[in-house]
Order: C-alpha cells, then structure tokens, then sequence
C-alpha cells in the first residue's frame, strides 16, 4: 500500500492571468471557426490550396491555448495581444472577421488591463498592515 499523497497546492493566478485565460480559450474556438469559414468561403488567393484556411485556423488555436500557460510573465500578455493582431489581419481574407478581431480584442485589453489594476489593488492590500 501507498501512503496517501498530500493534495496539490495550486500556484495563486492574478486576476489578470485569469481573465486572459478566459478570453483566450474561448477565442481558440473561434480561430477554428474561422479557419472553417475561410475554408469554406474559399477566401485565399488561388495560389493557395483552401485547405490551409482549416490548418491556419487550427494552429491559431493551438497557440491560443499554449499562451494560456504562459500569460503569468509579461512576454505571455504581449503573445496574446500578438494573435489579436492576427486574428485582426484575418479580416483582410474574411471581412467578418473584423467584427470578431474587434470584440475579442476588446474584451482581452480589458482582462489585462482591468486585471493587472485588479492585481496591484490587492497586492496593495495585502502589504497593509491590518488593525
């Protein structure tokens, strides 16, 4: 028999980290959609088989969730906005996209901004002294 092992104790995430986590793991659902619908729409040059639409879209996605690992450090914040740009310049292929680019850009400036103002407030109230 094993002994039991003690439960895990989970690393504490900032509000921000959290919340770009949130945006981007749900926009990785969309890159595949929208690797789909250029794909479908048959959007790229000719030069282009449309099948890279759906590789495009996946890889988008892929690298989408793999930042979620990393947005703890400032480089992993910059990645994110990094692939707000290009889900931005999808809009060049699918015009649609602008609206998604748009919305998703949106709500990741405001979990990074919001959440980073989140975190230096209860930093700050953490390093008070308490009565």
């Amino acid at each position: 028999m094993t002994a039991a092992q003690p439960p895990r104790v989970r690393r504490p995430r900032g509000a921000a980290e959290s919340l770009a986590t949130i945006v981007l793991g749900f926009e990785s659902l969309v890159a595949v959609l929208a690797g789909l619908a250029i794909y479908g729409l048959k959007a790229l040059p000719a030069s282009i088989a449309p099948w890279w639409g759906i590789v495009a879209g996946a890889v988008l996605a892929v690298l989408m969730v793999a930042t979620t690992r990393v947005l703890r450090y400032r480089w992993g914040i910059v990645l994110g906005w990094v692939l707000q740009v290009i889900v931005a310049l999808g809009a060049f292929l699918v015009p649609s996209l602008a609206i998604v680019a748009l919305i998703f850009g949106a709500m990741y400036g405001y979990a990074t901004i919001k959440g980073a103002a989140l975190d230096k407030r209860n930093a700050s109230l953490a390093a008070a002294p308490h009565e």
